[in-house]
Formats: structure tokens, C-alpha cells, sequence
């Protein structure tokens, strides 16, 4: 798919094929584009934990997402949940926040490292959806996340049941300033 359309076509995705699944090598491959996005003195802090087995998509998604995030990825074949590895984006190496932003450079990378994620699965004629409602300290208990990382999200990934128009967008001279 051409970048253009990649990026025209994606969308969140709230409803996901029955039956169909994602093979362990295209999310290997989504993350692997996700490693080539830009980072914080290339420190590449974002983690990623896949959910793949039926009983543990099942466990996650009762235990760790409200009821609507549950509904919305029903029938999702994997979970991703993303992580970054706080005091180290945005900081020196003695700890020591570089600007007024801290934790907010590793959120930042993480940002775009997801974002070619989600464009990688479109482009491979996956859809998803990002979550950012969720309960970070039972993933965390679930999938062994470290203290040292930051829970961020759950994306879910498969194949649309719908296709959604794309929302309304702000006009560009909305939201811009030129000087």
C-alpha cells in the first residue's frame, strides 16, 4: 500500500473478524517497524507484550479492561501492550531530567513508535484499535512488566469487521500558526 493510503485508510477499529487470526510473524514484523521510529538519543526505551493464547487474551481482557474496551476488542486475535522504560528518554545518564518534559520524552517515543505500528498493521491489511483505559497494575502482575517500565497501552490487533468512515478532521489552518 502506498504511504498516502496507508495513512488514509487506517482507523480505530471497534469490531474484529470471528475466527481469524495473526500469526506470531506479522507482530514480530509490526514491531520491528515500530523499532525504527525516532528516539530520544536513539535510547529506544518502548517494551512490548504480546497476547496471543486464547486463555490469556481471555484473562486480560476480563481482568485488565473496562467493560467497553472489552466489547471493543472482542474477537482481536492479539494484544499488544506497550511499555517504555521510564528515567532513561528525556534524561542523562545519572537520571536527571534534561527539560521540564521527564517521563513525558518516553511516553513521546513510545507515541511514535506505536504510530508506525498501527500504519505497519495497515499497510499488512491489519486493523487496530489503541487503549489507553486500562488496569496497568494487573498487566503488569499478568505479564511480568517490570517496575522500571511504564504501562501505556493496549492495542488490539486483527482483522475489521466494519469499515468506519474516517472521522472529522480539524482544518489544518485550525490548529497551525506561521510566523
Amino acid at each position: 500500500m502506498e504511504f498516502n493510503q496507508t495513512v488514509m485508510a487506517r482507523r480505530s477499529l471497534r469490531a474484529y473478524e470471528e475466527g481469524k487470526t495473526v500469526e506470531k510473524a506479522q507482530i514480530e514484523e509490526l514491531i520491528r517497524f515500530a523499532q525504527m521510529a525516532p528516539s530520544w538519543k536513539n535510547s529506544q526505551t518502548g517494551r512490548y507484550y504480546v497476547v496471543m493464547s486464547p486463555e490469556m487474551l481471555e484473562k486480560v481482557r476480563k481482568d485488565c479492561l473496562p467493560e467497553f474496551n472489552q466489547k471493543n476488542s472482542a474477537n482481536a486475535p492479539a494484544l499488544i501492550i506497550t511499555a517504555f522504560e521510564k528515567t532513561r528518554s528525556g534524561f542523562t545518564r545519572e537520571g536527571v531530567a534534561e527539560n521540564e518534559v521527564g517521563e513525558g520524552w518516553g511516553c513521546y517515543d513510545l507515541g511514535l513508535q506505536n504510530e508506525n505500528l498501527v500504519l505497519k498493521a495497515k499497510d499488512m491489511g491489519l486493523d487496530t484499535l489503541i487503549m489507553g483505559i486500562r488496569n496497568s497494575e494487573k498487566l503488569r502482575e499478568y505479564l511480568e512488566i517490570p517496575a522500571s517500565q511504564e504501562v501505556v497501552s493496549v492495542i488490539a490487533v486483527g482483522y475489521g469487521a466494519i469499515k468506519p468512515e474516517m472521522p472529522v478532521r480539524k482544518n489544518v489552518e485550525d490548529i497551525v500558526k506561521f510566523f
